[in-house]
């Protein structure tokens, strides 16, 4: 599959109101972005962004579990040659200690669903204007479940699995596909780890140092490189290991 330079790029980026979404537009306005659609679910949570790069930064709303929005985003932002899924929510925590598994339907609806369908909805703009990227924002909880976020965990590791089948369908019609999958990184989800934490840029940074070298996955910190190489080396060590810190005995 070939690089993608982000530079002269026309690139839509959900959730970009906040935390790593925030920091793909910024990354993605230094790295020399012809256009930049920041999107979020209330527009003027990312008015900020626009006035602070004018001419640059476009901003609309956007809610990616809403299947007509996704769709009216893609006939608007018909010029995208880069789509940055960021866009997530974590409502599920243990898989049996909630009431009922609303949270979880919730992270499904969104994470997996709705990601998946700015996918659809986008590859065809994507093909029109000559091939690009897409960058799926997964988790290391795509590959492992961390028991206090079953549900959360559960959702990211189906889109996992669905950013492993897009990628197989578009590579023909030159579209890179690119897994992301952070540790925790320093964001409002991310609040109750008490444990280190790096910044949103990290993320950033590393998704497009990504793309120019056409990678598809991507492991921007510490803890995310250290879980991937134990994974690949004994997986069921990872997946107990992480139980015994997050299941009382």
């Amino acid at each position: 599959m070939p690089n993608f330079n982000p530079k002269d790029s026309v690139a839509l980026v959900t959730g970009a109101n906040r935390g790593i979404g925030r920091s793909y537009v910024e990354a993605l306005v230094a790295a020399g972005a012809k256009k930049v659609y920041a999107t979020a679910r209330k527009a003027e949570s990312v008015e900020d962004l626009v006035a602070a790069h004018p001419g640059v930064v476009e901003g609309f709303a956007l809610d990616v579990a809403n299947s007509e929005q996704v769709s009216a985003a893609a006939a608007k932002a018909s010029d995208v040659t880069l789509l940055i899924n960021n866009a997530g929510v974590a409502n599920g925590s243990f898989v049996l200690g909630s009431e009922d598994v609303s949270g979880m339907q919730k992270d499904v609806e969104v994470n997996v669903f709705g990601t998946t369908d700015m996918i659809r909805k986008f590859a065809p703009v994507l093909e029109a204007n000559g091939g690009g990227a897409i960058v799926v924002l997964n988790s290391v909880a795509s590959l492992v479940n961390f028991p206090l976020f079953g549900g959360y965990s559960a959702s990211k590791a189906a889109l996992h699995s669905v950013t492993q089948g897009v990628r197989a369908e578009l590579a023909p019609k030159g579209i890179l596909v690119q897994g992301v999958y952070p540790g925790p990184i320093d964001t409002d989800m991310a609040k109750p780890l008490e444990m280190d934490k790096e910044p949103p840029s990290a993320v950033a940074d590393a998704t497009l140092a990504g793309l120019a070298a056409g990678d598809e996955e991507v492991f921007p910190d510490a803890m995310a490189k250290e879980l991937a190489g134990n994974f690949k080396a004994d997986w069921k060590a990872v997946e107990k290991g992480i139980a015994a810190q997050m299941v009382p005995a």
